[in-house]
């Protein structure tokens, strides 16, 4: 039995909330913007959108029900993407102003980079849990499922472009050395705040 409209329509309401709101992509995104550009960031958005399809393809193909076996196994996953995310805050506060060629220093992050990132995104767990466990009716279970990932894809790439264009919309604004840095210590800082319901939870 596929998804009913107004489930859809719900669903696609939590698909663009979850995906447009702050969380470690979107923060890096917004980085990225400012520091390489809205070309050079669009491997980065295709590989988040792709990635994350996937995870919510592997969530509700049974990954989940393996993590409710051995939670160890969650629990482990959370803390190395945390540790993750802290190593990316390190690497945007680090990132250098651009240089004379207008060329920041660095280089955006690559589409199997961020559709990796996703595996360790404690965000991205909680919104591909939600949306099977939430919005994926039993009956055609594994049918509903290919659409939960495929719309849930669809929406997710526009509403982290956003943050990527406004990046790169600051960009000009952030000609200075001096604001680009005080820049890229806020996102970081930002990033790392992420991190609190992995601290808290």
């Amino acid at each position: 039995m596929p998804l009913s409209f107004d489930l859809l329509l719900a669903f696609a309401l939590f698909a663009l909330v979850t995906s447009i709101t702050p969380g470690p992509n979107n923060m890096m995104l917004l980085a990225s913007g400012v520091n390489f550009g809205f070309r050079r960031t669009l491997p980065h958005m295709l590989g988040i959108s792709t990635g994350f399809m996937v995870l919510v393809l592997a969530v509700g193909f049974g990954l989940g029900s393996l993590f409710q076996t051995w939670p160890l196994l969650y629990t482990l996953l959370r803390y190395i993407g945390g540790a993750y995310l802290l190593y990316l805050a390190w690497k945007i506060a680090t990132s250098g102003p651009a240089n004379e060629n207008d060329q920041p220093q660095g280089k955006p992050m690559s589409f199997m980079a961020a559709a990796l990132f996703q595996w360790v995104n404690p965000k991205a767990w909680v919104m591909a849990i939600g949306a099977i466990s939430t919005y994926t009716p039993m009956q055609g279970y594994f049918t509903n499922v290919l659409v939960i990932a495929a719309v849930f894809a669809l929406i997710n790439l526009p509403g982290v472009s956003i943050w990527a264009g406004f990046g790169s919309l600051l960009r000009n604004v952030l000609r200075d050395p001096r604001g680009l840095r005080i820049f890229n210590g806020v996102m970081a800082l930002l990033l790392v705040l992420s991190l609190y319901p992995l601290v808290m939870g």
